[in-house]
């Protein structure tokens, strides 16, 4: 019997590690990837993480699993397939049918962004291929690059990086916009945004790094290539929370709900980071949350 299990090991689980250890709680990380890090070892440059400007994905991933390591945090390799509120006690069911208990949970499992699922994603994926404008953006600073997706995040991006790309295409498969409508005034009011109405992105290719897409247009059923040194790619996300949404409240975008102490609508469980409702979901929030998810459990676990 732990006093917390924090679920996932990215930067909201490994800062809650780091926390919970510091107040001295009996806990365990249960994360089913190989390395911790979650989706900043997919980032080829962190130029936003204060104090550490310019820092490799991989890097500063690594750098959050070695504090927890001094921490002498336990990690268990499992994946979660569902967790169980039994009052006082819960316990986390994984794959393999062991079952963990404790008096606490924090949820950090994180969020998965939806993939294009085209020839030269994943390979070019940190190299020209990116999921977060305001992560990235800045590193395609009077190039050309290319947006998909017709959102609010999509439309929002292309906005973002029309400040400060020579050219930014907006490539979306409708003739008309999903965002909202002052989503939308703001990007028509931007003179070098071009939208590519009816058109899909086939293939990302490149050399080592991505130098263009190949587009499908719908009506003339032909294909061309674009020209871009950048694929910002945003056609939604995908929380990882398939384990607890009978659980646990969600929206109706599948994320757990929760405000900024963390607290969820079940007594004892948390959570944190990129699986919970908020607005902005960066790596600094995350860790951030993982402190306050810590508090939280502090609070909950004086009261039973």
């Amino acid at each position: 019997m732990y006093d917390l299990i924090i679920i996932g090991a990215g930067p909201a689980g490994l800062s809650a590690a780091v926390y919970g250890k510091r107040a001295g709680l009996d806990l365990v990380v249960i994360e089913q990837t190989p390395m911790s890090g979650g989706q900043v070892l997919n980032t080829y440059e962190v130029d936003n993480y204060l104090g550490l400007p310019g820092i490799n994905g991989f890097d500063l991933g690594t750098k959050f699993r070695e504090h927890t390591d001094k921490m002498d945090v336990t990690f268990i390799k499992e994946k979660v397939t569902a967790i169980h509120n039994n009052g006082q006690t819960k316990a986390v069911e994984t794959a393999s049918g062991t079952v963990y208990e404790a008096k606490s949970l924090i949820l950090a499992a994180g969020a998965e962004h939806a993939l294009l699922q085209v020839p030269g994603e994943q390979e070019w994926k940190g190299r020209g291929v990116s999921y977060c404008a305001t992560c990235d953006g800045a590193f395609f600073k009077g190039r050309d690059v290319a947006v998909v997706g017709g959102g609010d995040v999509a439309v929002e991006d292309a906005v973002y990086l029309a400040r400060m790309c020579r050219k930014v295409y907006l490539i979306h498969r409708r003739d008309s916009l999903r965002a909202a409508k002052i989503l939308q005034e703001k990007l028509f009011a931007c003179e070098n945004v071009e939208i590519l109405w009816n058109c899909t992105v086939s293939k990302i290719f490149g050399n080592d790094l991505v130098e263009g897409v190949t587009l499908c247009q719908k009506q003339e059923e032909q294909e061309k290539d674009l020209a871009v040194e950048g694929v910002f790619i945003a056609v939604g996300m995908h929380p990882c929370t398939e384990a607890f949404a009978g659980t646990v409240a969600c929206d109706e975008k599948g994320y757990l709900v929760a405000g900024e102490d963390c607290v969820t609508d079940v007594p004892g469980i948390f959570a944190a980071g990129d699986i919970r409702t908020k607005a902005l979901r960066q790596i600094v929030t995350a860790v951030a949350d993982g402190a306050c998810a810590v508090s939280s459990v502090e609070r909950y676990l004086t009261q039973i």
